[in-house]
């Protein structure tokens, strides 16, 4: 638990959507900060020994079974299962350090909701990014911020911490629900969440993150199918309802909605 400014404690918890990832995730376990209480493991149905490794790597694991596919219903399916007030959002192949989240949870016990990863801010970084991956990523975080007017300078990016209060902005689908795939059960859950976060009012605030390549095996990255899946999802979210407000302790009216990385 980690101790907040209004004197309360406050429990964090980890989702780790994964599936494959046994040669990956004791990694990423293993370098989970002491302020983290509980992590959750979503499985996507490995064929291999991810869960096995997890357990062995961090005895007190909860594993979850995904109940459709894609990323996006991964991370519903966590979120659900999360008792935490700050939950973090971290991938399983290496890319991302569990090290950072610290950072992380200084932004938000210092009054964010949302706590956005980004690789472009000052002190941020990547190994694993090619000059068109990023031109696209620029032209999707402009994208972004001229229709939502937000200020992401990574919108593509997954590594992010937030309060419980922004589940009800992110407005996922239910997980409960098997079989037939939903708007928010894939790749665009990341756009997509981003988008509604800012819509909400929250307080977002960017914090500098480094992305390395994945440690062992093949990215599923296509820099062309996944840039017009982002674009897909900006253009449909332009024209769905906004979501509900977050209900924070500090009205959104007498801070700033975004401030772009910590001091």
């Amino acid at each position: 638990m980690i101790h907040a400014a209004n004197s309360q404690l406050f429990r964090v918890s980890v989702v780790v959507p994964a599936r494959n990832e046994e040669q990956n995730i004791a990694w990423v376990l293993d370098r989970m900060p002491s302020e983290v209480d509980e992590v959750i493991l979503v499985d996507g149905n490995s064929d291999d020994g991810t869960i096995a490794a997890a357990q062995r790597s961090r005895p007190d694991i909860i594993v979850v079974h995904q109940t459709r596919r894609g990323k996006g219903n991964a991370l519903a399916c966590g979120f659900q299962r999360a008792t935490g007030h700050y939950i973090v959002m971290i991938d399983a192949d290496g890319s991302m350090d569990p090290v950072e989240i610290g950072d992380y949870l200084a932004a938000l016990v210092d009054g964010a909701d949302y706590a956005k990863g980004s690789r472009f801010t000052s002190g941020g970084g990547s190994d694993d990014i090619t000059a068109l991956r990023r031109l696209g990523n620029a032209f999707l975080n402009v994208t972004t911020n001229v229709l939502f007017r937000s200020r992401f300078s990574d919108l593509c990016y997954g590594y992010n911490a937030f309060t419980r209060e922004c589940l009800e902005a992110f407005a996922l689908p239910d997980p409960h629900t098997a079989g037939v795939a939903q708007w928010g059960d894939g790749f665009e859950i990341e756009t997509m969440i981003n988008i509604r976060v800012a819509r909400s009012g929250a307080a977002v605030r960017e914090v500098p993150s480094y992305e390395y390549e994945r440690r062992f095996g093949q990215s599923n990255l296509n820099t062309f199918r996944d840039g017009f899946r982002v674009l897909r999802t900006i253009v449909t979210e332009r024209f769905t309802t906004a979501p509900q407000a977050v209900a924070t302790a500090t009205t959104t009216a007498s801070r700033p909605a975004f401030v772009l990385d910590l001091d």
